[in-house]
């Protein structure tokens, strides 16, 4: 694979990778329909969108603005990255203590409501309704709306605060009147929800829908509690938007970008890297079992690389095709286990090249990868910044493959640039390339 003097080993892709990277697969391929209705999933089984981020997690910035009622358990409990919990002998004054949002025992007319802001915005793939633990008060009946909200066009909400054992209050419902809420798209019409084991009672539902999303109601029908609301998807930036005297992240994944391929991620996922914000711990990283093929006795060359001849790696598709100025490395937190070095190399593919890669897992020509940081020492805990080696500006890619070895672990990836869009319409000496590029711009340029 033209590793230099690192030889990319053929280890099985981790478990839900392959689902991952079918699911991505068809939502390329699919990404001019919409259906008219969504389709329910499988309640049984994790379908595939769940190896997606959750655009609504609190670690991901997503925020609750509204709710009719909070008197068991507040809102905001939907959107914790953690799993729920259950304290068998814990109350507070109000009632039993719940892990998820849980409204009083509605004695007016109407029905529970609220409303969350997401964290990423973007294309939604999937829902899981989790009602563990709400095996006797759970919500029977949901529905899921959502709506593409412009940030400087939004009311003024007022501040939730503590809200357990409270209710909406009429200002409130007077601000967030304002978003016009019922009358938002349905992703998911009024369905029932469907409790099974105590701990493990998730209903799924899959979308279809190629719009982006920014905000999403939730509806309970008439009252009860939710643990969980997840909402699996693939971030979406406004590219036209973008200044073109800025550089962006184009692997960031709350823009769009997204693994695709990866040879170990025995502690932590790939799609780690490329997070939101700076890495909270060790866990918020990818990261590596040890290799096995280690030598007894390490030893380094010249350059003081070791000298290793197995190494682990990743292959991220961009969230926009275009060209990497500066890489940043960042090994926070991996204090005993951070990798001795690394390299970057991109390319350009189209669909039906990814689909082929992923089969043959990513044994992909070395002519076709071009290298962007060379073999390039890496320090525990430490931020490392690199210019890339792309000195001109048609050298624009769709993938990247970050190579580190032999092993460890990495908390962030940052591969900062331009769209292509930008870059082409940028004076050169020599003639543009000529390729097309995602919807919101011109083809063939």
């Amino acid at each position: 694979m033209g590793l230099a003097h690192l030889s990319v080993p053929r280890a099985p892709a981790a478990r839900g990778t392959k689902a991952h990277e079918r699911l991505e697969s068809r939502e390329e391929r699919n990404s001019g329909s919409m259906a008219d209705h969504p389709k329910e999933g499988n309640r049984f089984r994790a379908p595939d969108f769940t190896q997606l981020i959750d655009m609504a997690s609190e670690s991901v910035g997503g925020k609750i603005l509204f709710a009719t009622d909070d008197f068991f358990a507040p809102a905001e409990n939907l959107i914790k990255s953690d799993p729920p919990i259950f304290k068998e002998h814990e109350y507070t004054e109000f009632g039993k203590w719940m892990d998820g949002w849980e409204t009083r025992r509605k004695r007016t007319p109407g029905h529970d409501w609220c409303i969350i802001k997401l964290g990423i915005q973007g294309i939604i793939r999937g829902f899981d309704v989790d009602i563990s633990y709400f095996l006797g008060n759970y919500a029977p009946r949901m529905s899921i709306q959502a709506a593409n909200l412009e940030e400087d066009k939004l009311p003024e909400i007022p501040q939730r605060g503590i809200r357990t054992g409270a209710a909406a209050k009429p200002e409130e419902f007077e601000a967030i009147d304002e978003l016009k809420s019922n009358g938002w798209n349905y992703l998911v019409p009024m369905a029932e929800l469907k409790a099974r084991e105590p701990g493990s009672s998730h209903n799924y539902f899959s979308i279809s829908s190629q719009q982006r999303w920014t905000h999403i109601r939730l509806n309970i029908f008439p009252d009860g509690g939710i643990a969980r609301l997840r909402v699996y998807g693939t971030g979406q930036k406004d590219w036209i938007a973008t200044d073109p005297k800025e550089t962006s992240d184009l692997a960031a994944i709350a823009y769009g970008g997204v693994c695709v391929g990866f040879s170990n991620a025995h502690f932590g996922h790939p799609n780690n890297m490329i997070g939101v914000g700076k890495a909270k711990s060790m866990a918020d990283g990818w990261e590596t079992a040890r290799r096995l093929d280690r030598p007894p006795i390490l030893e380094n060359d010249e350059n003081g690389i070791l000298l290793i001849p197995g190494c682990e790696w990743a292959v991220f598709r961009l969230a926009h095709p275009g060209v990497i100025t500066q890489i940043e490395v960042d090994t926070k937190y991996f204090k005993g286990n951070s990798p001795d070095n690394c390299k970057l190399d991109g390319c350009i593919l189209t669909t039906q090249e990814e689909e082929d890669m992923i089969k043959e897992k990513w044994n992909l020509p070395a002519h076709k990868w071009k290298p962007l940081l060379p073999v390039t020492k890496l320090f525990p805990n430490q931020s490392h910044l690199f210019d890339s080696l792309t000195l001109e500006l048609q050298d624009v890619i769709t993938h990247a493959r970050f190579t580190i070895a032999p092993d460890g672990g990495v908390s962030r990836l940052r591969l900062n640039g331009f769209p292509s869009s930008i870059c082409l319409l940028r004076s050169r000496e020599k003639p543009m390339m000529r390729f097309s590029v995602k919807p919101g711009f011109k083809a063939n340029l």
